[in-house]
């Protein structure tokens, strides 16, 4: 194909430079083969009818048509039905049926499809039944927004049939996906949280625990979600570490004081921090350390004296940018019978001990308001403080304040109305930067407020808990510290929520004394009503039908509207799945959250009910 080969010298800028010429010989057939770019005519390939590349959506088609001719999904009932000795139960954890199958839910089904099929080469018979999670806010709050995003105003009742059928639909859509990716389960078995059955099932758990005496109702300052209007347990909170609050500095003058170096002229004010200004309309007390010590100031320029823990002198230097004179070091003791005015409605009120302030964290001086805090609301109780709260479910002022307070809105207009309304009492005002609580679901930060609540009360639960942890096999091993200390620090769960989309709590209460209502013949009746009509009944009907009781006492009683968390839903899967297996299964195999979500959840109902865990 090569001839007249010659070789050409250039000389440019002094370089030499050669190169060869070649002249193409080939036929004519070949140089137009070339140049049309057919190659493939040109090597000796396997030929097949397969398809390299499909148009217009053919390769979906394709895909449906394998999984329908393939028979894939036979799998699981052939498996089933072999005569091998071993059983392995794998427990699906439910996905939550509020939205459009993404990457998490393939990672999650995997897996597990990856260890149920590993365990069918290993000649074990696979129980995995798949489930959903169908209740709770997430879906509730689809169901009374509307495509332009506003709120419908909806009786519970109207709340509840949207609420259900988006569920239902979007249950349908992920369990679609989920079988085209292949993965092998009972799929005609499928379990759902809003089924009679379930919630029948859930129904009797709760009471199994009532009567044994771990469930109460009290009332108690809970974690609170103004944008959801309803409590909140500690795992549906999530912690921005970027939260910014407005903090103030405070000055509550002090009443006569017995201290030395000071002149009956002499007024001192105790110089209170708090990252939560609204709350301070609803100060009770001040709280000190016994084993702190404290100094008192003099500020010459302004003829005051200040009262603060003895670390926080630089700071508060530089807060008042004057010069302070040091006139004595206190024993936190010395502070005993000591009183200060409220600077907002000139009440006395008393500085208190408690062990919960702490050196170096501060000012050295905490001040308490009963329903906002968990550890004010037990100095209250020690000492027989008020414990009122005065701010509604949305997080407004509505009462224990000011005419100019009323309606203020805490994450609105509350802070800067309150510092407003201190006036020259604020020393100063800081942004503060910290990691703050945000309700996990509306992705807002909450508050603490004390209401009436049902709870689950974990004195006798931990040790069992516990001990039951001690026999599972945990992976990763790590885990199981972060497990064990999030079960220790935990002293109850907050179990009621303030929602319609639910199972009730099957409890009444007496209209005159407010007492709760709550026992065998009530739950079993309620019991049949649900598994007849679902938990719709609970709203559809009145009390005379919902209670088996003459109608005469039954008019007495009011049905409650607060239904179960939707982690004590999940948590007592282990009772409606679980049943051929003993109620116990060999893995729960989900994310690392769920060490403190469902791991956690269905440990403390297992172990409430039967004292040990339902996972090996």
């Amino acid at each position: 194909m090569i001839e007249n080969l010659k070789r050409i010298s250039v000389t440019t800028n002094k370089t030499l430079c050669r190169y060869l010429r070649f002249k193409n010989t080939s036929s004519k057939d070949e140089t137009t083969l070339l140049k049309s770019k057919r190659y493939s005519k040109t090597l000796n390939l396997p030929q097949t009818t397969f398809p390299l590349t499909m148009k217009n959506g053919a390769s979906v088609q394709r895909e449906l048509q394998i999984q329908k001719t393939s028979a894939f999904q036979n799998l699981y009932q052939w498996q089933r039905k072999q005569n091998w000795d071993q059983e392995f139960v794998l427990h699906d954890g439910p996905p939550y049926a509020n939205g459009k199958p993404h990457v998490g839910h393939m990672v999650n089904k995997v897996l597990k499809d990856i260890t149920n099929r590993y365990k069918v080469l290993k000649k074990h018979k696979v129980h995995y039944r798949p489930g959903w999670d169908c209740h709770g806010m997430p879906i509730e709050l689809k169901a009374i927004t509307d495509q332009s995003g506003k709120h419908l105003q909806l009786s519970p009742l109207e709340i509840r049939t949207k609420a259900k059928i988006f569920a239902e639909k979007t249950l349908a859509e992920q369990k679609k996906s989920f079988q085209e990716w292949g993965i092998m389960g009972d799929w005609k078995n499928v379990y759902k949280t809003l089924t009679p059955d379930y919630e029948a099932k859930q129904l009797d758990v709760f009471f199994e625990i009532y009567k044994k005496g771990d469930i109460y109702r009290d009332y108690m300052p809970v974690f609170w979600s103004t944008s959801s209007q309803s409590a909140l347990a500690e795992a549906e909170l999530e912690y921005n570490a970027n939260h910014v609050s407005k903090s103030v500095y405070v000055k509550f003058p002090c009443t006569k004081t017995h201290f030395s170096n000071l002149s009956n002229s002499d007024q001192v004010y105790a110089i209170i921090w708090t990252t939560t200004p609204w709350t301070l309309p609803f100060n009770q007390a001040v709280c000190y350390s016994p084993k702190i010590k404290y100094s008192l100031l003099r500020n010459q320029k302004r003829s005051e004296v200040y009262l603060c823990e003895e670390k926080f002198v630089e700071k508060l230097k530089e807060l008042v940018n004057d010069d302070l004179d040091l006139l004595s070091t206190l024993e936190g003791s010395q502070l005993e019978g000591l009183n200060y005015v409220h600077p907002l409605n000139n009440n006395k009120m008393p500085f208190l001990p408690s062990s919960h302030v702490l050196e170096g964290k501060g000012t050295g001086l905490v001040h308490i308001a009963p329903a906002h805090g968990h550890d004010d609301f037990f100095v209250a109780l020690q000492h027989n403080l008020s414990r009122e709260c005065h701010v509604n479910e949305k997080g407004t002022f509505v009462s224990g304040v000011d005419e100019n307070l009323i309606g203020k809105t805490v994450g609105l207009d509350a802070n800067d109305a309150v510092i407003t309304a201190l006036g020259q009492h604020v020393i100063k005002t800081e942004n503060y930067l910290h990691s703050y609580p945000y309700d996990w679901r509306t992705k807002q930060p909450i508050i603490i407020r004390a209401s009436k609540q049902w709870f689950i009360d974990l004195k006798r639960l931990k040790p069992l808990a516990l001990q039951s942890l001690s026999g599972v096999k945990i992976i990763p091993q790590q885990s199981e510290r972060g497990m064990v200390i999030e079960l220790n620090t935990r002293p109850y769960w907050c179990i009621s929520r303030q929602r319609a989309w639910g199972v009730p709590i099957p409890v009444f209460y007496h209209k005159a004394t407010d007492e709760p209502l709550i026992t065998s013949e009530t739950i079993e009746h309620l019991k049949n009503l649900v598994l007849k009509h679902g938990t719709d009944c609970w709203w559809n009907l009145p009390e005379e039908e919902l209670l088996p009781l003459s109608k005469d006492k039954a008019k007495d009683y009011i049905k409650g509207s607060d239904i179960l968390d939707i982690w004590f839903d999940s948590g007592v899967s282990w009772a409606s799945v679980l049943q051929e297996s003993n109620g116990k299964a060999d893995v729960y195999l989900e994310g690392i959250d769920q060490f403190k979500g469902w791991f956690q959840t269905s440990l403390l109902t297992s172990v409430a009910v039967r004292g040990e865990a339902p996972y090996r």
